[in-house]
Formats: structure tokens, sequence, C-alpha cells
């Protein structure tokens, strides 16, 4: 399923920024793909901290053979040992399974998201071990479908930006000032940069 806001996002992006509607023209029939259960989407994101996408989808199809459906109740239920035997560390184990507790404690508020501003799910993820902001941007551009999310701390947009438009390093402060141009589309920009790195669509 395609974000509503997809195709104007395109035109908008393109129509302003040539730089970036070559990048949008490379790729006209992908796009990103939402996560409809929250819980997997947050838990896709802590297995992809720091490792490579590839890396990343090894550990998760392991995890998913491992706990059958990728649900806090099936996370709960397993030793920690057999969720490290799916290639995760020590300190993602224990990052998913507070995920999963919190969850099933009800500590996460999942149905006043939709009138929250940005940050302020940010705020409310990030008291969750393991959940840090790139984490919480992650899960508001894949899971709520937010249009203007920009996750500056990414390596990967970090890279994108620099070889698409400065071929050098620059400073974040500059990397932001371009940013601000891709008002109010910022996720679909950061999308379409780490496509133009990997053109494997990146999931979470």
């Amino acid at each position: 399923m395609k974000p509503e806001y997809w195709d104007k996002a395109k035109r908008n992006l393109s129509r302003r920024d040539p730089v970036m509607g070559a990048i949008i023209r490379r790729f006209p029939k992908v796009h990103l793909t939402p996560r409809g259960d929250p819980f997997h989407t947050l838990a896709r994101a802590i297995v992809g901290q720091q490792i490579s996408v590839k890396a990343a989808q090894s550990v998760w199809n392991k995890l998913e053979i491992c706990v059958s459906t990728v649900s806090p109740k099936s996370v709960l239920l397993k030793k920690r040992t057999e969720l490290r035997a799916c290639g995760l560390s020590d300190r993602k184990v224990e990052y998913i399974a507070d995920l999963a507790q919190h969850f099933a404690d009800g500590k996460i508020h999942v149905h006043r998201w939709p009138a929250m501003d940005d940050e302020a799910i940010i705020e409310e993820l990030t008291e969750v071990r393991g959940i840090g902001r790139w984490t919480a941007e992650m899960f508001l551009m894949f899971n709520l479908l937010r249009p203007d999310v920009f996750p500056l701390g990414d390596l990967g947009l970090q890279k994108g930006i620099r070889f698409a438009y400065f071929k050098r390093s620059v400073s974040l402060k500059r990397m932001n000032q371009l940013g601000e141009t891709w008002r109010p589309w910022r996720s679909a920009a950061t999308w379409y940069l780490w496509r133009s790195l990997d053109p494997l669509p990146v999931e979470y």
C-alpha cells in the first residue's frame, strides 16, 4: 500500500529540487511500504539498529521463525537464549523484551497517537529501553506514515545527502538547512535518498 501523500510529495519535491527529481525518476515504481502493526514495526527497527539492511533482514527472518508470529506475547514466551540465537545481541534481546513488556502492560498508548504531533510521539516511545530518537523516527515514517520526518542522525541519510548534493563532507547544520527545503515532505525525500544508495527498499 502506498502512503496517500506519496504522489503529491513526489510532484512537489521534483518541481522544486532538480537533484531530488532525478533521484525520484530513477525509482518510478517503488515507494515506502508501511507496516500496520506497531509492535512489529518497533521490533524491526530495533533489530536494524547499527547494522546493514541485509544483516537486519537475516536476523529478522530468524526471529520470525523462532517466535512464529512477532507479537509481545510470543516474544515474552521465549527464553532470552532463544532470542539471542537469532543473531540478536544481548542488548537488543533486552530491548525487544522490554518493548514487549511495555505493550503487554499497556504503557504504550496507541489509541492516542493520531491526535499527537511527531515530537510528542517520539517522547513517549523513547521512554522504552532501546528506543532512541532514530528508532522513533523510523516508526513515524513506516507505521504512522507521517510525511515530514527527517532522521538526520541516520548515517545512510547523511551519506545520501553528501553524494547527491555536495560530493564532500558537510556539517549536519548544512544538511538540516537542505532538509528544510523539502518540507513538508521530508519522509519521502529521506526515503529516496536511501534508495539512491541502496535500491532495495528498506523495511521496518
